[in-house]
């Protein structure tokens, strides 16, 4: 692969997203936004105001490197906008990546594509934003892979939390309307002569209701909400 330019990296100098060589058959990609006011957890901002939901998008990505940082497989980060330098993400640990596509599904494809081609055999796929996950259900993930072709994390809402696969079937990318309660019913319906493992249901955060009465998150909302 080629260099980022200066416009896509916070860094004084480019970086490089050259051919990454696997360090192990397994790798996971994470997918993250920028964090920037108004710009994360859209639907949470209505119901706690765009500053709550900035800190607890950021207290999301914490929580996400430390469930990630320990596994033993490769760990791949891919920034919605830019990449940055010097963030949460170490990238002694982190190799980082741009997103690439028209719409979510085109974007996972890619990256996807791009771990295969890299010479991976498991790769998953997870956000940076669900706080009822841990290392223990991503071992578990990996591990589902060595008896079936797909793993998928369904969630509450209709979508999931989580997606993994032995080869890529590019279907599952296309045909879906993201961010709706369809999702995971049409992906399983796309691998329905397929080896599939479903995991445990379970809650991501996109509204208030979410997280109402948990106590992690009460340090960041508003006092009316506390």
């Amino acid at each position: 692969m080629g260099l980022l330019s200066k416009k896509d990296t916070d860094s004084e100098k480019d970086f490089a997203t050259e051919f990454h060589f696997p360090t192990s058959d397994k790798v996971l990609l994470i997918f993250t936004r920028n964090p920037e006011l108004g710009k994360v957890k859209t639907r949470l901002a209505g119901g706690v105001g765009d500053a709550s939901a900035l800190e607890i998008y950021k207290f999301l990505l914490q929580h996400t490197v430390s469930i990630t940082q320990n596994l033993s497989v490769d760990k791949q980060v891919f920034y919605s906008e830019k990449i940055r330098a010097s963030d949460y993400w170490d990238e002694n640990t982190f190799t980082k990546k741009l997103q690439h596509g028209d719409d979510l599904g085109a974007r996972m494809q890619k990256a996807f594509s791009g771990a295969f081609a890299s010479g991976y055999k498991k790769a998953i796929i997870i956000g940076s934003d669900m706080y009822d996950l841990s290392q223990k259900d991503l071992e578990e993930a990996f591990a589902a892979l060595d008896e079936n072709d797909f793993v998928v994390g369904p969630a509450e809402d209709g979508g999931y939390y989580l997606l993994g696969m032995t080869f890529l079937k590019p279907e599952l990318f296309s045909n879906k309307t993201w961010g709706t309660e369809t999702v995971l019913k049409d992906t399983l319906a796309d691998l329905s002569s397929e080896s599939v493992k479903l995991l445990e249901t379970r809650n991501d955060v996109d509204y208030y209701e979410d997280i109402k009465g948990i106590e992690a998150f009460k340090p960041f909302l508003p006092e009316h909400l506390k």
